[in-house]
């Protein structure tokens, strides 16, 4: 009698496509090269008086092109770990700081009293 196997074999129609887990928060610290510090609150039932009670947690996320800066409301998506605590990555910067854009705006009025 042959013996049967016991590996199951993927089959065509089953599409596993993986869950790629992500947060938003706002960014705490960019001091570090490639690495940016983003706080993330949630808000959680307190276990007795039942009152919602804000929590927050800080995450290393690697930021490849240094664009996201302190104050910029983003998007975390989990990805391979790069180091120790850094196991997040930017996905995308949602809303910038208002100190930005008004750091923009001062910058393209003197170009365009330049031009």
């Amino acid at each position: 009698m042959p013996r049967q196997s016991t590996r199951t074999e993927p089959s065509a129609e089953a599409d596993h496509h993986a869950i790629i887990k992500s947060k938003v928060g706002y960014v705490v610290g960019d001091k570090m090269d490639k690495t940016i510090v983003v706080r993330v609150d949630t808000l959680t039932p307190h276990p007795l008086y039942k009152k919602r009670v804000r929590r927050s947690r800080k995450f290393l996320a690697h930021d490849e092109t240094n664009e996201a800066q302190v104050g910029d409301y983003v998007r975390i998506a989990e990805g391979r770990p790069r180091s120790k605590r850094k196991s997040w990555q930017l996905a995308a910067v949602l809303r910038p700081s208002a100190g930005r854009i008004q750091a923009e705006q001062v910058a393209a009025d003197l170009k365009a009293e330049e031009a």
